[in-house]
Parts: C-alpha cells; structure tokens; sequence
C-alpha cells in the first residue's frame, strides 16, 4: 500500500485496520454471544458513518467515504462475513456457502479497495470478485492446519466428497491420504479467478491497477508452491516468496 499516493494510501490503511479489527473480534476466544455483539456494534458504528457522524472506530472514513464513494453495503458485507465465522464454526461449507463467504471477507474488501485505486465501476466490481476470490482460496489451502487447530474447516464438502472423505472433522480431513485429491480442484479454482483477474487488470492503465497487481503476483506462485510439497503429513507452512514480492513491486510499483 505504500506505493499508493498519500490520499489513497491512507484510505487503504483505514480499510486494512477496519477488516483487522472485525476479524479480531471473529477469531478471539470470547463467548460467541459476546462477539456477536460486538460485530453489531461495528454495524451501529456504520451506520452512524453513513449518518455523517463521527465514532472513534469509523471515524477515519470521513473523508475516504465522500472522497471515493465507499460504499455501505461492502462494509456490512465485510461484518456479515465474520459473523459467518462467529455462529459456528465453518466446517466443510457447500460450495456456495463458501463463495458467499469468500465474497464477503474478501470481493467486498476489493470493492471498496478498487474504488480506492480508481478502477471504473464495471471491472472493479469483476476484478474484486475474482481477484478476492483468488487471494481467499489460496489462504485457504495454506492455512488448512491453522485453522483446523481453531476448529474450522473451509475445504468444500462437494470436494471431499469427491475424494472419498466423509465427514467434517478438520482432524480426521486432514489427516486423509485423499487430501491431496480434494485441494486440487480448489486450487484450480483459485488459478482460474488469477487468470481471470489478469485478464481485467490487463486493460486497466497502469496506474490504477499497480497495487492489484503486486497482491497477485505476490500470490500466485504460492500456489505453485502448495501444489509442488503436496498436502501430505507433516505439511511445511507454505510462505510469500520475498524476493518474489520485491521483483513485483519494482515490476508493476513503478509508474
């Protein structure tokens, strides 16, 4: 974010702090009664931004909300998203259920992002679908033991399935020696919203799309890497390539 110009930078360091906070609230430890209220409060404190008034936690939005038309429903999109988490634990989700989840923690932060970076309406909103999609299904795959030791478990249950693994105990999944055969298709998926991401950025200017760019081709070869150490046990955490990431910034950082 800090290749950005300073308005937009800023802007950006207020939608990363927002989305840190709720998924704080989503991932402690406290009473699930207890975090869901306060993602209700984060609704209140929406809510009073859109009202035009000031609250300590929302309070950075002023100026970026009338200054790149943020729209409310992405924030709320973002809260609905944790509290997908909060209710219950996410174990082997349809499908469905999990492009729904991926759109709210993870488009909708695109969309306000993409309002940010000045990308037009139209291919922001296809660049934030498939390029949040992307970045969230990689996460996924490389946080598979992360999150099973929190009780989640975001691998589709038409995908397990598919590999002959019933059930959805993350434990038991993971420990599958079909686990391989049900990640793949995932990471087909994700493959498919990089390409398709690249296709819209590719007829952007260059400007407007700089910091897209570096996140996925930051990303991306994770994949690569996840596929070539395979999800076998013990599995060595997958991690962003450094040089990788300085070789993108100097590639697409530069305008």
């Amino acid at each position: 974010m800090r290749i950005l110009p300073r308005a937009k930078r800023e802007a950006m360091f207020e939608v990363y702090k927002f989305c840190r906070k709720v998924d704080d609230v989503a991932d402690s430890e406290g009473p699930r009664d207890a975090r869901l209220d306060e993602l209700n409060r984060y609704r209140d404190d929406i809510a009073a931004l859109y009202a035009g008034r000031m609250s300590e936690r929302m309070g950075g939005f002023l100026g970026p909300v009338r200054d790149f038309d943020l729209r409310r429903e992405d924030f709320l999109a973002i809260v609905d998203g944790m509290e997908m988490d909060v209710v219950a634990d996410i174990r082997a989700p349809s499908l469905d259920t999990l492009d729904l989840y991926c759109d709210r923690v993870a488009s909708a932060v695109g969309r306000l992002s993409v309002r940010i970076f000045g990308v037009p309406n139209d291919d922001g909103i296809a660049l934030s679908h498939h390029l949040g999609r992307a970045l969230q299904l990689t996460n996924i795959l490389r946080d598979i033991d992360e999150d099973a030791a929190i009780g989640r478990l975001y691998l589709p249950r038409e995908f397990l399935s598919a590999a002959g693994i019933e059930g959805d105990d993350p434990d038991r999944v993971l420990a599958s020696p079909a686990l391989g055969q049900a990640c793949a298709p995932l990471i087909a998926k994700a493959r498919e919203h990089f390409r398709q991401a690249r296709t819209i950025m590719d007829r952007q200017p260059r400007s407007s799309v700089k910091a897209p760019r570096i996140m996925a081709e930051a990303y991306a070869p994770m994949l690569d890497k996840l596929q070539q150490r395979g999800f076998a046990a013990p599995r060595e955490r997958v991690r962003l390539d450094r040089l990788h990431l300085i070789g993108a910034v100097l590639r697409y950082g530069i305008v």
